[in-house]
C-alpha cells in the first residue's frame, strides 16, 4: 500500500502546471504495482476542492483510492512528534494532519507519496517518501 498525500492528488485534480504530469505519472506508476490509500485526514484536506461529497467518492473509485483507517498507534505516534516538533520551536500552525499522516505510514510501514518532504523527513525518517528528485 502506498498513501497518497493531498498534494500529489490536488495536482492532478487542478491540473497544476508545475505538478500535474509528474503528480499523474507517479499516481499511475505507483497503482501498477501497490494500492492507492488516503486516510481521514487526507480526506478531509481533498473535500475542500469539491462541492459534493458525491464528486470526492467518484473520483476515489475512479482513482482506485481506498479509505484506510489511521490506527490508534499512529493516533499516538503522532501526537509525540508533533510534541517532539513543538518542543524544536516548530511554530508554524495546521501542520499537525502532516503528523497524522506520517505516523499512519511509519505504523503500517507504507511509503507516502508526496511533494512534502521536510515534516515526514524529519520526524517519520523510517518512511520511504516517493517525492520528486
Amino acid at each position: 500500500m502506498i498513501l497518497v498525500d493531498t498534494n500529489v492528488l490536488l495536482d492532478v485534480l487542478q491540473d497544476d502546471p508545475r505538478w500535474a504530469v509528474w503528480s499523474q505519472s507517479q499516481l499511475e506508476a505507483a497503482s501498477l504495482t501497490d494500492r492507492l490509500a488516503i486516510n481521514a485526514v487526507i480526506y478531509s484536506e481533498l473535500s475542500m476542492a469539491f462541492e459534493r461529497i458525491e464528486e470526492l467518492e467518484a473520483v476515489m473509485s475512479e482513482a482506485s483510492l481506498a479509505l484506510e483507517a489511521i490506527p490508534r498507534e499512529a493516533l499516538f505516534l503522532a501526537g509525540k512528534a508533533f510534541l517532539e516538533y513543538r518542543r524544536r520551536q516548530g511554530s508554524k500552525r495546521g501542520v499537525l494532519p502532516d503528523f497524522y499522516i506520517g505516523a499512519h505510514a511509519a505504523v503500517l510501514g507504507c511509503p507516502i507519496l508526496t511533494r512534502d518532504v521536510g515534516r515526514f523527513g524529519s520526524y517519520f525518517p523510517t518512511v520511504r517518501l516517493i517525492t520528486p528528485a
